[in-house]
């Protein structure tokens, strides 16, 4: 009968983390997205700028993320397709037309700049059911 308890007691739970039982699914801090830049180049003996790859990334495994906002600074809309990355405004980028991210989708982009441009989430909405 212990087991049987202990069965009973570990599929609730897995339900429970599967359905969210009362509570948002990626709303806490656990989930939120990530912004990862990586140097691909330095600029060589052409004295090109070097480039900069990014890495956007929905952390939350059960839920679409929408609209997501990225503090960008001065980043120049030249830099990068604007389906990827649209500057709005000053230090104000929306991320792929503010179009859903699918749970755990990374959205990659490149950019060559003298000077790696500071880049990371300011607003977002997790879009769970």
């Amino acid at each position: 009968m212990p087991s049987f308890k202990r069965l009973l007691w570990t599929c609730l739970t897995l339900a429970s983390l599967q359905f969210g039982l009362g509570r948002a699914k990626c709303g806490d801090n656990t989930y939120n997205p990530t912004v990862k830049q990586t140097q691909l180049q330095v600029g060589g003996f052409s004295k090109d700028p070097p480039k900069f790859k990014v890495e956007v990334e929905n952390n939350c495994p059960m839920c679409p993320l929408i609209d997501l906002h990225l503090k960008c600074g001065s980043f120049s809309q030249q830099l990068v397709d604007p389906k990827l990355l649209k500057v709005l405004a000053p230090n104000n980028c929306v991320v792929n037309n503010g179009l859903p991210l699918q749970p755990l989708e990374k959205l990659y982009f490149n950019y060559s700049h003298p000077h790696k441009y500071l880049l990371y989430p300011s607003t977002w909405y997790f879009q769970c059911e």
